[in-house]
């Protein structure tokens, strides 16, 4: 999702510098960035990574898979670490911050109608760790250290600048994945729950925003980020399987359990706040799909 952020947002003439915990140098997608190593627990080191800067936008964290297996680690980067990224910011004199968060902090699942007012109750430690960095960057907002913008993201999908990013555990994303390898789709439920499905097209979209608004606009800071598009998990992964015969003519066998149990409750995850800054979606939902197959056969294919 980042390097995504990062293309659009060089793209709309805005000077990047990317954090990385390794040291690489600016890399082909993006030649004209100035990459940075970030030090986490050294608070100069972090600080002189955000000398300069007018904006710093954190999109790094750890995945919920990893944050189940280890809770304290979980605690320890996406709350800790994020104060720290925060405080260093503020030493440095950046203007606005900028914090990718989930929506998974409401409740799993999600159910009924979600706005930012909604009280978060997932006791998941992706859900509390996150919130822990939620609160970091709210309160410094509401200090007046930094303009503090929390984005608590439903689910993106997209494809990545490059096929080794850790994106792969999104359920798009793994099941375009899935069509090139092994070349089904499987579900290890019967798919019949409600997700809020945004594009990482929107997502970057949202960012630049989110850059350009006044700070009155800002309101408390906090916003949920969705895309206004609601289906169940087995209709999204039989759009990955329409949209794969569109691009190769060839069918893709689902393979899921039969469904049992209730119907899901209806959802509807509210973005009207960030709708009222003045921001709308594009929706490129199968044009995302199409990009990300795309990334997918040839990455992966043989």
């Amino acid at each position: 999702m980042g390097g995504r952020v990062a293309k659009h947002l060089h793209q709309a003439g805005h000077s990047i510098v990317l954090g990385t915990r390794k040291v690489y140098t600016s890399p082909e997608w993006l030649p004209q960035a100035e990459v940075v190593q970030l030090h986490w627990h050294d608070a100069a080191a972090l600080e002189r990574s955000c000398r300069g800067a007018d904006v710093v936008i954190h999109a790094a964290g750890m995945n919920d898979q990893d944050c189940a297996a280890d809770p304290v680690a979980a605690l320890e980067f996406n709350g800790l670490a994020t104060a720290r990224l925060l405080a260093a910011a503020i030493r440095a004199g950046v203007r606005r911050f900028l914090y990718f968060s989930t929506a998974h902090v409401y409740a799993s699942p999600l159910v009924g109608t979600i706005t930012e007012s909604t009280c978060p109750r997932n006791l998941h430690p992706y859900a509390t760790s996150h919130l822990a960095g939620e609160y970091a960057v709210l309160a410094a907002g509401q200090r007046g250290q930094t303009q503090g913008v929390v984005m608590r993201l439903s689910n993106a999908f997209g494809a990545p600048m490059w096929k080794d990013a850790n994106c792969w555990t999104l359920l798009v994303n793994d099941l375009c994945r899935q069509a090139v390898v092994p070349g089904r789709l499987k579900l290890h439920t019967a798919g019949m729950q409600l997700r809020d499905f945004i594009a990482l097209e929107d997502v970057a979209r949202a960012v630049l925003h989110l850059l350009q608004v006044g700070p009155t606009q800002l309101d408390d800071g906090l916003f949920n980020l969705g895309g206004d598009a609601v289906v169940s998990v087995f209709s999204i992964t039989e759009e990955v399987a329409a949209r794969w015969k569109v691009l190769t003519g060839k069918d893709l066998p689902i393979i899921r359990p039969g469904p049992s149990g209730p119907l899901p409750e209806p959802l509807a995850y509210a973005c009207d706040k960030l709708k009222a800054t003045g921001f709308s979606l594009t929706s490129p939902l199968r044009q995302e799909i199409d990009a990300t197959l795309g990334l997918c056969m040839a990455a992966f294919g043989t």
